[in-house]
């Protein structure tokens, strides 16, 4: 499944093979409702069976709003309530809101792997 839009530019989209929910572009959608699409393919991944463990890669997500980071939060605690579930979300080193907002979802969920990548050593992996 992909959610894309041009104005403003973004795309997200889940990697069937891999299990692996991409984000690029900015997001800057005006709340709750507009980002509910979004919310509900990351629980649509995590609700297939046999998924263990959600990946959420963010390295080409450039920004994110506060609806968007409260998203992100929200759907963080719904994986700590599934407690047999995990999470991992990879951002990168050279996008500064990522290394300050990302990190405050180990407040919610204390074993979130949060894993940043410099894109400079890790060529492209979509």
């Amino acid at each position: 499944m992909e959610i894309s839009n041009s104005d403003p530019n973004y795309k997200v989209w889940n990697d069937e093979e891999t299990e692996i929910v991409f984000f690029e572009g900015s997001l800057r959608l005006g709340g709750p409702d507009e980002y509910k699409p979004i919310a509900d393919l990351l629980k649509s991944v995590g609700e297939r069976l046999g998924i263990e463990k959600v990946i959420i890669n963010l390295e080409k997500l450039e920004f994110l709003n506060s609806s968007g980071i409260s998203m992100l939060s929200k759907f963080t605690i719904w994986v700590r309530q599934k407690k047999t579930l995990k999470l991992e979300i990879i951002g990168s080193k050279k996008i500064p809101w990522q290394l300050k907002s990302l990190k405050n979802l180990q407040r919610l969920m204390p074993n979130v792997d949060l894993k940043f990548i410099d894109p400079s050593e890790s060529g492209d992996k979509t």
